[in-house]
C-alpha cells in the first residue's frame, strides 16, 4: 500500500537523480565519435601539442578545474580543440598557430567523442560538456595570445 511517506521517498530520489544527472548536448554522440559541422552547435579553436596542453592547464587553473568542453586528439599532431559558443570565433583575431573552426566560406568539421567507451583517437579532456556549456572565449583568447602572439 502506498502512503505519503513512501511516495515522498521515491519522489525525492527521482528529483535528486534529475538534479545530479548531466544532460548532454544533442551533438555529443552516445557511442564512438562523429564529425560535426562547426558554426552551428559550436565553434572550435585548435592548438597543436604542448601549446594546447599549456593553454588548457592555465585555463583549468583560472576556472578552478572547470574549463568547459575540450576535445583532445591523442594521435598524430595531438591537437587540442577548445569548443566555444557558435559564431564567437569571428569576434577575435586569432594569432598564427591557433586555427579557428567557425562559420566559414567552406565547411569545417570537428570530431566529437562520446562521453565514455572507445572513442580513440579522440577524448574529452575534462569530461563531456553539459548542455549550453562552452569554454569562455574571452579568457581563452587572452591565454592563446599570451602563448602564441609575438612580443
Amino acid at each position: 500500500m502506498w502512503t505519503v511517506s513512501s511516495w515522498s521517498r521515491y519522489a525525492a530520489i527521482g528529483i535528486l537523480g534529475v538534479m545530479t544527472s548531466k544532460r548532454l548536448p544533442e551533438w555529443v554522440p552516445a557511442v564512438g565519435h562523429q564529425l560535426h559541422l562547426t558554426g552551428i552547435h559550436f565553434d572550435a579553436i585548435r592548438l597543436r601539442g604542448v601549446r594546447g596542453e599549456a593553454v588548457l592547464q592555465h585555463l583549468g587553473t583560472l576556472t578552478e578545474g572547470e574549463p568547459g568542453p575540450v576535445v583532445r586528439e591523442i594521435a598524430g599532431a595531438r591537437w587540442t580543440y577548445f569548443l566555444i559558443p557558435p559564431g564567437s570565433s569571428k569576434e577575435y583575431d586569432w594569432p598564427p598557430g591557433a586555427r579557428c573552426f567557425g562559420p566559414a566560406a567552406r565547411d569545417q568539421y570537428v570530431g566529437i567523442p562520446a562521453p565514455d567507451g572507445n572513442t580513440y583517437p579522440l577524448s574529452w579532456r575534462c569530461g563531456a560538456p553539459r548542455e549550453g556549456e562552452f569554454v569562455d572565449v574571452e579568457l581563452l583568447y587572452g591565454l592563446v595570445m599570451a602563448q602564441l602572439a609575438p612580443e
